[in-house]
């Protein structure tokens, strides 16, 4: 008997033993790590959504559709598929192809001058910088300008390309921004004004490489993370690039520019991106009354900037969203909802041909 009592003795001894080493064991698996491992670095990304548009343009039939019973002008209706798009953006950027009048008298081509109620809708829409760089920019010659500027500054949207005078030009041809902790500096230049001279006193940006490369050299890229430069050039209704494109981007890429958006064809041209450069050559119109083949519609450009703390410089990566013009009421419509959206037939299939047609061009 007392040798089983020591024997249970024993086992009691041994099962207190191991159940106190698995408590142990236990409590360090769990404490461990706190107290002997260091502390992982915190590692930061960032990214900065940027939407650009392109030409929003303002053809006489679609300053009618615009016009409300009371005589005041209403584009809630055109934008109100794409206007989440571009109020979701950390900075949302469109080309102005026209001018801004206050005083009625609005007309379309050859001349543009259009209601303020279109920057009104850019207001609305959370646009932050509008381009003014453009062949009709100086349609309504100085008054057209100014009125432009002033309604665009009275509703606290960034403007450059074109300046009222030299002050103007100081504050705004290098248009510097920030997001995100990123500092973006932006140009805007064109290729001519359609024969209409520059007003006394007034500057536009003219493509000129050796203007150009002067502006590009004054950025301070110890400051500036992130150069962009937004072109209006090409030939109108081409579908690729021409020589000329190619040469300009190349300078320009040469000369630090990250991001490059071009406008003027009225149709799609191809893009290219990397994770260091991001080139359209043309993003189309995002809306006009232009219904040719091919005009009907456009791109909004999304590019996405990315900043990390391992990484050295920024990272990029561009997003095309095809646009179609749905006609009456010049809705803009993207593919989220043209592809679902109940029109007419005749509607559909132009619709459907956009569609195909740009994604053939993009992506073939």
């Amino acid at each position: 008997m007392k040798h089983l009592t020591h024997i249970l003795a024993i086992v009691v001894a041994t099962a207190l033993s191991v159940g106190a080493a698995l408590y142990i064991t236990r409590s360090t698996t769990t404490i461990a790590p706190v107290e002997a491992l260091p502390e992982a670095p915190i590692i930061t990304t960032d990214t900065i959504r940027l939407l650009f548009g392109g030409d929003f343009m303002q053809h006489m039939p679609q300053v009618n559709a615009a016009r409300t019973p009371d005589g005041s002008y209403d584009y809630s209706r055109s934008t109100e598929y794409i206007a989440p798009m571009f109020r979701e953006a950390d900075v949302a950027i469109i080309n102005l192809e026209t001018t801004i009048s206050t005083t009625g008298h609005y007309s379309g081509y050859p001349c543009f001058a259009s209601p303020v109620e279109v920057v009104d809708e850019f207001e609305t829409m959370g646009i932050d910088i509008a381009l003014l760089a453009n062949n009709h920019c100086c349609d309504r010659m100085a008054r057209g300008i100014e009125t432009t500027i002033e309604e665009l500054d009275r509703r606290n949207i960034a403007h450059t390309g074109v300046y009222t005078d030299s002050v103007d030009y100081a504050q705004n041809n290098i248009l510097y921004f920030e997001r995100g902790g990123v500092r973006f500096a932006l140009v805007n230049y064109t290729y001519g004004t359609n024969g209409i001279p520059v007003p006394k006193g007034k500057l536009v940006n003219l493509i000129d490489t050796t203007i150009i490369k002067r502006d590009l050299r004054t950025i301070d890229r110890d400051s500036v993370a992130c150069v962009i430069a937004c072109m209006h050039w090409g030939n109108e209704y081409e579908r690729h690039e021409n020589r000329e494109q190619r040469r300009l981007a190349e300078v320009l890429q040469r000369e630090g520019v990250d991001i490059i958006i071009g406008s003027h064809p009225h149709v799609v041209q191809p893009f290219y991106a990397d994770s260091t450069n991001v080139l359209f050559y043309s993003l189309g119109n995002l809306v006009s009354n232009q219904q040719r083949h091919y005009t009907d519609g456009g791109l909004i450009a999304e590019v996405e900037v990315i900043r990390c703390d391992t990484i050295e410089g920024l990272r990029y990566r561009a997003t095309a969203h095809p646009v179609w013009v749905l006609c009456p009421g010049y809705r803009i419509l993207p593919r989220s909802v043209g592809d679902t959206l109940t029109m007419p037939k005749a509607s559909r299939d132009l619709y459907d041909r956009f569609m195909r047609e740009t994604d053939e061009l993009l992506y073939h």
